[in-house]
């Protein structure tokens, strides 16, 4: 088993949020777990001087503070190329100091550096794919120029990983059409063990649906106030809580004039975790009408709290995967305000018994669906691994199969 291991994303939780960077830290405190030491090689998140202290694992700047997204939620590329510079340096300085390096796809200039700086020391390299996109993505994402050269240097990135990690079949298949040669390992979940939240004893009332998280476009908050309210014909009670704000929150806030939602939809911004948690337990739904996610953490924060989850049906949205149709929640054929009413009206009514499903579901999920076991398979996978990090290897087979 490697015993001095790197972790290199942009991002440390909680100094920034979301779920690469929770995801990256659990790995680090697990990895620590299993007796490994670690190193987190990211950029300056904190305020305070010097470096703050982790008991699991050491933080290790390579960039100062960097401006990730520009004004409308879009990656920075000047941030991304500042990040892989710092990065390549860091591990130049420390070329045979680990046994191996676990670098976040995302960017995808990470995989470039993270390779030029360890050839030919025998580190093994393992890319996170926390997503993985086509070309049409991309120039939706950052239009026709700058979409389509990252597309190509994510087809060199992935053509350059010796072990890939990602965490859903639909990521596993899109670095296949990718070029994929290397390993790839598709993790069994993310769940950080039991959350110890306890199931909800009832949806609250009036009832109401939640939605949480960015307004960015990719999330199409703005189609909730429209498909609410056609559920509301059906169910005339029914509210909606907005939560979180950003660059489609004007969006959101004409399509709640659209339908006169005022009087019935309440949009707070951001709140305390206290708050979320409270809110979460009492909807009698979380609604995500997301067209692209990496895995959906959301789901199963909801399904602790035994609250039903509706989302979108959309070639992009691997979260989809962890709904099981009227056990946990629902899927929406599309975005459209009938589908993704019918799709609503279908969660809120199934009331009690629904609730006892989805509930049931997480139980069994942080079970079989976890971050510890996603690391035992990566640390097996480096002990499988050549000696030689610039060895091909053509093994194809994943070594741990997913949930289909």
């Amino acid at each position: 088993m490697p015993r001095h291991l790197a972790i290199a994303y942009d991002c440390l939780f909680p100094y920034t949020t979301g779920g690469g960077e929770r995801l990256y830290r659990s790995y680090a405190a697990w990895m620590a777990e299993r007796g490994c030491s670690v190193d987190y090689l990211t950029s300056v998140q904190w305020d305070q001087p010097g470096v703050p202290h982790e008991d699991d694992f050491r933080i290790v700047p390579v960039t100062g503070r960097l401006r990730l997204y520009d004004a409308h939620g879009v990656r920075r590329s000047a941030a991304a190329l500042a990040f892989a510079w710092g990065l390549f340096r860091g591990l130049r300085a420390r070329r045979r100091a680990y046994d191996a390096v676990l670098v976040s796809g995302l960017p995808v200039l990470n995989v470039f550096a993270a390779r030029a700086a360890l050839v030919g020391t025998g580190t093994e390299v393992v890319v996170d794919y926390l997503e993985v996109w086509g070309r049409a993505q991309w120039r939706e994402y950052a239009g026709r120029i700058t979409g389509t050269v990252a597309w190509l240097l994510q087809r060199a990135a992935v053509a350059l990983t010796p072990i890939a990690t990602c965490h859903s079949q639909l990521t596993a298949r899109q670095l296949s059409a990718e070029g994929l040669r290397g390993r790839l390992l598709v993790s069994p979940g993310l769940l950080d063990g039991d959350s110890g939240v306890a199931a909800s004893a009832g949806a609250a009332e009036p009832a109401y649906v939640l939605y949480a998280g960015r307004h960015i476009p990719d999330k199409r908050v703005e189609t909730l106030p429209a498909a609410v309210a056609r559920a509301r014909a059906t169910l005339p009670g029914l509210r909606l809580v907005v939560l979180g704000s950003g660059p489609s929150s004007s969006a959101v806030d004409a399509a709640i004039g659209d339908v006169d939602g005022a009087g019935w939809i309440d949009r707070p911004g951001f709140v305390t975790d206290e708050r979320l948690l409270e809110l979460m337990a009492g909807a009698s739904a979380l609604v995500n009408p997301s067209r692209r996610e990496g895995y959906g953490l959301v789901v199963v924060e909801a399904s602790a709290h035994g609250t039903p989850v509706v989302l979108v049906d959309d070639s992009g949205n691997a979260a989809t995967e962890l709904v099981e149709e009227g056990v946990n929640g629902f899927v929406a054929a599309s975005d459209s305000p009938e589908d993704l009413a019918a799709a609503i009206v279908a969660a809120v009514s199934a009331g009690t018994a629904l609730r006892r499903s989805t509930r049931a579901w997480y139980e069994e999920a942080v079970r079989t669906r976890t971050v510890e076991r996603t690391v035992d398979g990566i640390l097996a996978a480096l002990d499988a691994a050549p000696s030689d990090s610039g060895e091909a290897d053509d093994r194809r087979a994943p070594i741990h199969e997913g949930p289909k």
